[in-house]
């Protein structure tokens, strides 16, 4: 494992001398070619060609004092460019005011050496400097690993999620084969819905896109109850009897359970089930409070329930079933405008009858095959 004791530099370091007098560039590579790759410039011009031209130098020691580009503009190209704004300068000049020094440090300098030059200083302040800037590489790379691993991670959970609900769904599917295509229209229906009302005054603070996000992978499991239905109730071909009905009004609750228990197996509640909960033992209550299997009216029942309730009616009309033939998309659209206020929440409704065209593509594309 990497540790602050390993941030040395291990290769040779690139360094960058910029200055006017030929003699000054003697100097300092006479000083630093033993220790240190160099590249020198003999102006500002010059330097910020070879910053571009070639690979950027691990630090430049840079003279204030040049003709045409001075130092301090030349610094202020470099920390321009997001290129080269991240190597250390430091100022090398016989300009010793204080001032002078304050203005260059302003500028982004890590150092300022004053000529003429001591040679063991200039050696440990460019030490020093390359290994702060080995440190602060190391943190970003550092920072940027992490950030890939959580976004990986991330998109793990999700798809362990996805699997799940998948899963659970599929068991209620292959209960009840005749529904087709059932999860994948209402998982759209919904979508679409919550999209439509994104912007509606009553839903606005929680039609939020992760929450859409977390209704769409909800969806599927509305009727995970249905695995705790008896075959002879639940593949009846033919309509039920008042007792058996009874006993399909239990599939909210047993899918409310199934749900919470594996939640409760393992210690935790899981925010992305929460919806997923809400619907399976909420999607047949109605607005009017007739509905079950708690008689719940009005705001009381679950936003996320009341937008089930208007996919799940809607494409039950329009399918076959055993008991029945398949609804017209416009004989189902009167029977749920005849519903609002009563089984539907008339503003979610509303928001139907104005996409219904919407609701009838999704219907063609995600069409049951005999």
């Amino acid at each position: 494992m990497t540790t602050a004791m390993d941030l040395e530099p291990q290769r040779k370091a690139t360094l960058m001398v910029v200055d006017d007098t030929p003699q000054n560039l003697a100097l300092m590579s006479e000083l630093l070619r033993e220790t240190y790759r160099l590249t020198v410039a003999n102006n500002g011009e010059r330097a910020l060609k070879l910053l571009q031209s070639q690979e950027p130098p691990d630090l430049i020691l840079l003279d204030i004092m040049m003709p045409g580009m001075d130092g301090y503009e030349v610094l202020q190209r470099i920390k321009e460019d997001p290129r080269t704004s991240a190597i250390p300068v430091i100022f090398l000049t016989a300009k010793s005011d204080v001032e002078d020094e304050a203005h260059g440090l302003r500028l982004g300098a890590v150092d300022y050496i004053t000529k003429p030059i001591s040679p063991p200083i200039v050696l440990a302040r460019v030490q020093t400097q390359l290994t702060l800037k080995a440190a602060a590489d190391f943190l970003r790379d550092k920072a940027a690993y992490l950030e890939a691993e959580v976004a990986r991670r991330t998109r793990q959970v999700e798809a362990i999620q996805d699997v799940t609900v998948l899963a659970m769904s599929s068991m209620a599917e292959t209960r009840d084969n005749e529904t087709g295509h059932h999860i994948l229209r209402t998982q759209r229906y919904v979508r679409r819905l919550a999209e439509s009302l994104r912007d509606h005054p009553r839903f606005h603070h929680l039609l939020t896109d992760d929450y859409i996000k977390q209704l769409f992978k909800s969806a599927p499991l509305h009727d995970i109850g249905k695995v705790g239905i008896p075959d002879h109730i639940l593949l009846k071909p033919g309509r039920l009897t008042p007792e058996e009905f009874e006993i399909m009004k239990t599939h909210t609750t047993v899918g409310y359970e199934s749900i919470a228990r594996a939640e409760r197996a393992l210690g935790i509640e899981l925010e992305f089930l929460t919806p997923a909960k809400e619907i399976a033992l909420s999607h047949q209550e109605k607005w009017d409070g007739s509905g079950y299997p708690q008689g719940l009216a009005g705001e009381a029942i679950p936003l996320s329930a009341r937008l089930m309730a208007v996919a799940d009616v809607y494409d039950a009309l329009i399918s076959k079933r055993v008991y029945k033939p398949a609804m017209t998309h416009e004989a189902a659209l009167e029977i749920m405008s005849e519903g609002r206020g009563s089984h539907f929440d008339p503003d979610i409704l509303d928001a139907f009858l104005a996409i219904h065209e919407d609701f009838k593509a999704i219907a063609a594309a995600f069409a049951d095959v005999d």
